[in-house]
């Protein structure tokens, strides 16, 4: 029984294992980060229009690494090949992911084949926002789309992607709706696949 219930002793930190614990980053941790983020990019801008492309940008990037993640982890390096498909990865498993808890909505757009939604009542990125009036309609919500964008187009579905406010009645806050309209390529193959 020589070594039973022994802890092993590192003689340095680097060689010490990483642990396996929870793999959630703290909400007030995230919320100063991104609150970094707007604002350096504020100060680098003229316009509202230039910050949201700047913070999606930004979000691009991280969409292409969260596919890979995911793939990697999740799917056996496996991606969507279907609209559809890609969709309900994004609404859900890419949602869960990133914000805890599974889209609010996934919906087809009504006067267009080429546009879904995703709507979340109250968006992580917007939650700890307060807009001044000068800024008018800016939408922290382009950071998020921007991580749809590059998802989507590292999948192989090129979108443009743009986060909007649509006003809910008996709300105060209205809720975000990520629009991706895809490219004209996308339909015609999907088309094809049947």
């Amino acid at each position: 029984m020589i070594g039973v219930g022994k802890v092993k002793q590192y003689t340095n930190v680097l060689d010490k294992p990483l642990s396996k614990g929870k793999q959630e980053v703290s909400l007030s941790a995230f919320a100063f980060l991104f609150s970094e983020l707007v604002q350096y990019n504020q100060t680098q801008v003229d316009n509202i229009a230039e910050l949201e492309r700047r913070l999606e940008d930004a979000g691009y990037g991280v969409g292409v690494r969260v596919l890979e993640l995911l793939c990697h982890r999740d799917k056996g390096n496996r991606r969507e090949t279907r609209l559809l498909g890609i969709l309900s990865f994004v609404h859900s498993t890419v949602w869960k992911v990133l914000f805890g808890k599974v889209a609010d909505s996934l919906e087809k757009g009504t006067e267009h084949e080429d546009e879904y939604m995703i709507s979340e009542k109250e968006l992580l990125v917007n939650r700890f926002i307060s807009i001044p009036k000068d800024m008018g309609t800016f939408n922290c919500g382009a950071f998020v789309a921007g991580i749809v964008r590059g998802v989507l187009d590292s999948a192989g579905f090129p979108a443009t992607v743009s986060a909007h406010f649509v006003p809910m009645e008996g709300q105060q806050r209205p809720r975000t709706t990520i629009l991706i309209k895809f490219a004209e390529e996308v339909l015609t193959r999907e088309a094809r696949l049947g």
